[in-house]
């Protein structure tokens, strides 16, 4: 027990409580997306991928602008280049590395999948009200931005 609050230590943890949240949201968008075939997870891949840079992406730059380790984003990649939502292709100024592209099934997909996930973000503004989900999203895009807590 936390002696001030006098709750479970759990309860006031920061990384808990972001986790159970996490864990509430995350539920909400993969049932809202599972009629387009994608879980939250490849959706904000191929979303980062449908409106990021121009041009290709290289495996790092992508695992920065997701906040993953290379290994993670490898794990997250696997079944979208299966499913060939993206392929793999060797860099041809550097070939040490590997870019990342969304094939034209993989654009389709995620265009499928946009109203679902508009639905999901309607679902939790209307839930915790449109300028605490702003001020959430802020926050939370704050936190992961911020090198300090590395």
């Amino acid at each position: 027990m936390d002696a001030q609050n006098r709750e479970p230590a759990t309860r006031a943890c920061y990384a808990t409580s972001l986790r159970k949240a996490s864990r509430r949201l995350t539920q909400l968008y993969d049932d809202a997306l599972a009629p387009a075939g994608l879980r939250s997870t490849q959706y904000v891949i191929l979303g980062e991928l449908a409106g990021g840079a121009p041009g290709p992406v290289t495996l790092n730059e992508l695992a920065r602008a997701l906040v993953l380790d290379r290994s993670g984003l490898g794990h997250s990649l696997r079944p979208l280049q299966r499913d060939g939502l993206i392929r793999l292709e060797k860099g041809t100024d550097d070939r040490r590395s590997t870019h990342v592209v969304l094939t034209d099934e993989g654009r389709r997909r995620y265009q499928r999948a946009v109203p679902l996930w508009q639905q999901a973000q309607d679902r939790v503004a209307a839930v915790i009200g449109q300028p605490a989900a702003h001020q959430l999203r802020a926050q939370l895009i704050d936190i992961a931005a911020d090198d300090r807590l590395r």
